[in-house]
């Protein structure tokens, strides 16, 4: 298979390959890439993925190595936001031909939305045990400690919690009509915190810096390994990833705690995913050691599976990668937004949104108008300009959606 990537020029030096033929790619988000490739410390390329567009310092979509710095606009808020899924035993024609009481004990088992509503009013002992076996709060508690802007208090209460925005929770059907559970979310308003109060440490140091090169973004500001900062960073971040992942299988087990109460019994298939999309982690590329951000994009190294969503009423994907080094081993997150979400309120009608999800029980009103199909890309673009990155293991399909 022949490679499908474009590579750009780009004038600073720092070379950029982008996976995206045949999908929309806007001239904002190219200048985002031409401001990355100026940093001397970025390389030795950026890998762009199909789903690319335009996001804070740098592109939602992309995969960006740095030596011996990190920045943290890159990585961004929703630090460790990423997707899980399993397989269940059932099958649609276990399934009942109204599937709304089913969403509703959904959205009653996990508190969604941002703000005090989207938190749980009184904490399960289910939650309280796993913040316990987890240890997250100590480690948690001893980064607060050297940094006052971050808080504690949120952990708890949003653990297990979906969240607002893109984040979501769907029950869907594969090939074959076996009934699978998906979601979406991160490391909440903890994680957000984290990602804010360091991007503005990033901001402080930059304005103190003495350089011998031009920073183009002040999102762009970073820190550099050997500085109290970065380590402090790196910890806060790889606490966030975990604290993520453990929302997401607390998330996962109350949401088959509700089908379970409205279902026939059934058992957990052997094939389960969860995987980060807004990341970073030291990894070896090219015999260089590195710092590889991914900011919407997901690890797919030959063999491990990854999740790649589209948007409400358009299909997704379980896949499996390729280990495509010139990826950095890498696949896009998604379909990736084609309109902000400002574009979308005012483009997209209600009546075009209930059309595109007809077959979907979800949220009709003009609250999630900025997450109807039309605000992304389409997904089968996405998917054929990034075939030598991943294999497609199986497709499904949304019946049921719930959007925080």
């Amino acid at each position: 298979m022949g490679t499908t990537y474009e590579f750009l020029h780009a004038e600073a030096g720092t070379p950029i390959k982008a996976w995206v033929r045949g999908v929309p790619f806007d001239t904002k988000a190219q200048q985002q890439l031409q401001n990355l490739a100026a940093l001397p410390f970025v390389g030795p390329w950026i890998a762009v993925m199909p789903d690319v567009h335009v996001g804070i310092g740098a592109n939602v979509g992309s995969v960006v190595p740095t030596r011996g710095a990190i920045i943290p606009a890159a990585v961004g808020v929703d630090i460790g936001c990423g997707m899980a899924a399993v397989r269940t035993s059932l099958d649609a024609a276990q399934l009942p031909d109204s599937l709304a009481a089913l969403r509703s004990a959904i959205e009653r088992a996990v508190p969604v939305g941002n703000g005090p509503g989207g938190e749980h009013r009184s904490l399960p002992d289910s939650v309280e045990t796993a913040v316990a076996r987890s240890g997250l709060y100590p480690r948690l508690q001893a980064i607060a400690s050297r940094h006052r802007g971050i808080r504690t208090d949120k952990l708890a209460r949003q653990l297990g919690t979906l969240g607002g925005g893109n984040h979501f929770i769907e029950v869907c059907l594969d090939e074959s009509d076996r009934v699978w559970v998906m979601l979406h979310s991160g490391s909440r308003g903890t994680g957000n915190l984290i990602g804010t109060y360091f991007i503005q440490k990033a901001r402080d140091a930059l304005s103190r810096r003495v350089l011998g090169y031009r920073v183009p973004d002040r999102d762009l500001a970073f820190f550099m390994e050997g500085e109290e900062l970065f380590d402090d960073y790196v910890e806060a971040v790889s606490w966030a990833q975990d604290y993520a992942r453990c929302n997401r299988e607390a998330m996962l087990a109350r949401v088959l705690d509700a089908l379970r109460r409205q279902l026939p019994k059934f058992q957990l298939d052997a094939l389960a995913v969860n995987c980060h999309h807004n990341y970073v982690q030291r990894e070896t590329h090219q015999g260089q050691d590195l710092f590889v951000t991914r900011k919407g994009a997901v690890s797919a190294r030959a063999g491990e599976l990854g999740i790649i969503p589209g948007s409400m009423g358009a299909q997704s994907f379980i896949v499996r990668g390729l280990g495509n080094a010139e990826s950095f081993h890498s696949c896009s997150h998604g379909a990736g937004r084609v309109m902000s979400r400002t574009e979308a309120r005012q483009s997209i009608t209600l009546t075009q949104h209930r059309e595109a999800t007809a077959h979907v029980e979800c949220r009709k009103d003009a609250g999630v108008i900025d997450e109807s199909p039309a605000a992304y890309k389409p997904i089968d673009q996405v998917m054929a300009a990034q075939r030598d990155l991943v294999e497609v293991v199986h497709t499904l399909r949304q019946v049921v959606c719930v959007k925080g």
